[in-house]
């Protein structure tokens, strides 16, 4: 108990400094913000205080920040200035060595980035999520089937990782018993290196992510030399646009969608069961009315945000709410502050599973870079939910989560969790 009660006076005085520290002093991109989930009073401020805001000095150098959601959605689809090519350092705060760069369809701009995101596009399509939504379902129960009952376990990996997981391999048509060098793949293109981070140095990262890059370039031999099938390797490979792919642009769409897979669906997986358990009210309205599952799964995903920005690189000088920006400046837009805007959200610190607009949220972007799978996202949470009701009459959280060292996956590395006997 003592501990308990030290480690929330440490929370509360974190908080606390983000009304009596200066703004020039601001630096919400801090990760150590977001692993102990004490960021929410500074992009409030912000909002209300500085809605565009300069950090001139991080541990990513100097930094804008844009916290309103309409002002959120007016950076994201003006492209002739704000720029999400990954020659200018792509779509995080955290800038990438020139050398290490690499090109995705989320990190180039219009024409080319259109051409590229719409080879990938038909897994997408309502009738081939029709066609996935029987093995989402078959999977989802026979991993539900397989948890304990009476004794804590771990959601994350046991639920939330495998099952996301199991969905990547089925995309990718990935050899099933190697699939979850797909997580971590993803976990560590997403990390920062660091000693008690996944990989110690960038040359440790970097070293894994060739290790990803050979795997499937086996694969896609094997693909180029196959009629053209419906996952994305072969996809890509029999593509106009992404068939002749250099190296570091394999790479990066594969990172993409791989980051995209896992992230998003996996960490408002495990945010799903955290938000009702911090709501019990919602949580009981959702047993008494399944139905709402229809309306609580884009909730939840607005809660969740699972990812807390996309950065764009301006390529001139602009003045933006009376704010001079540089050329080459950085320009972070926060979507989980955005998602919290009152002028934009009603009551958005609020978690109501029958909102009335639930998909008024920012979790996937806005505009041309809007997520390409979020439909698929969506059906995944759907039916994992469906299949939850019909089991368990309650799914507890019995500790703290452990939160991910980073302001770019808002994520879960632990849940732990009980299912009554």
């Amino acid at each position: 108990m003592h501990g308990t009660m030290e480690s929330a006076a440490k929370l509360d005085a974190l908080r606390e400094r983000a009304s009596s520290l200066p703004l020039e002093q601001f630096d919400p991109g801090d990760p150590e913000l977001f692993r102990t989930d004490t960021f929410w009073p500074y992009f409030d401020r912000l909002r209300r205080e500085a809605p565009v805001h300069y950090c001139k000095d991080s541990m990513f150098g100097p930094y804008w920040s844009v916290t309103r959601y309409n002002d959120i959605m007016e950076i994201e689809t003006n492209h002739s200035v704000f720029s999400s090519a990954s020659s200018l350092g792509g779509i995080t705060i955290r800038d990438i060595d020139p050398d290490l760069r690499r090109e995705s369809f989320i990190s180039m701009d219009p024409p080319r980035h259109a051409a590229q995101r719409k080879t990938v596009a038909p897994m997408f399509t309502p009738t081939h999520l029709d066609a996935l939504a029987a093995n989402i379902r078959a999977r989802s129960a026979e991993c539900l089937d397989n948890l304990p009952r009476g004794e804590t376990f771990e959601w994350v990996d046991r639920v939330s990782i495998e099952l996301t997981t199991q969905m990547l391999a089925v995309l990718f048509d990935f050899p099933w018993e190697d699939r979850r060098k797909l997580t971590r793949w993803s976990d560590v293109a997403t990390t920062i290196p660091g000693p008690d981070g996944l990989v110690a140095t960038e040359e440790e990262r970097q070293a894994e992510l060739m290790e990803c890059a050979n795997y499937f370039a086996r694969l896609w031999k094997e693909r180029i030399e196959q009629p053209p099938k419906s996952d994305l390797l072969s996809m890509m490979a029999h593509g106009a646009a992404t068939r002749d792919m250099d190296a570091k642009n394999f790479l990066g769409n594969l990172i993409l969608l791989i980051v995209g897979g896992n992230d998003t669906t996996r960490n408002t997986m495990s945010g799903s069961i955290y938000a009702l358990s911090q709501h019990p009210d919602q949580y009981r309205k959702l047993r008494e009315n399944p139905a709402l599952i229809d309306s609580f799964v884009p909730e939840v995903i607005r809660w969740q945000t699972p990812l807390a920005h996309m950065r764009r690189t301006a390529l001139a000088d602009f003045e933006f709410r009376g704010k001079q920006i540089k050329k080459g400046d950085k320009v972070v837009m926060w979507y989980v502050s955005g998602n919290r805007d009152e002028e934009a959200i009603e009551r958005p610190y609020e978690f109501i599973i029958d909102r009335a607009r639930p998909r008024t949220h920012l979790s996937f972007g806005f505009g041309i870079h809007r997520c390409v799978g979020l439909r698929l996202a969506e059906l995944q949470l759907k039916i994992i939910w469906e299949e939850i009701l019909k089991r368990f009459d309650h799914i507890d959280v019995v500790g703290e989560p452990k939160r991910v060292y980073s302001s770019f996956v808002k994520g879960y590395e632990t849940l732990p969790v009980k299912i009554a006997a």
